[in-house]
């Protein structure tokens, strides 16, 4: 016997040794970095709908801010000749 999804299921998880949290609600699902609000978020019904869930994906796998920010590289300092 399964158990109804009532409310908000929170949990986190480790991807490519980045913190997520998953949170599961009856709407759909959230994924974000840990301590982001903003993520990947897909609801239940367009998961399932076919095409409308493939382009609710694609979209929110190219805008969604669920990748690590990439550490600033340091500038190389040029060695100036006289």
């Amino acid at each position: 016997m399964t158990t109804r999804l009532e409310g908000q299921l929170k949990r986190e998880l480790a991807i490519g040794g980045q913190p997520y949290t998953l949170t599961l609600s009856p709407a759909g699902f959230l994924l974000a970095l840990k301590g982001r609000r903003k993520g990947l978020e897909i609801k239940w019904a367009e998961l399932v709908s076919g095409e409308a869930a493939l382009a609710t994906a694609l979209n929110a796998s190219l805008v969604a801010p669920t990748l690590p920010a990439r550490p600033a590289r340091k500038a190389k300092k040029s060695a100036r000749r006289s």
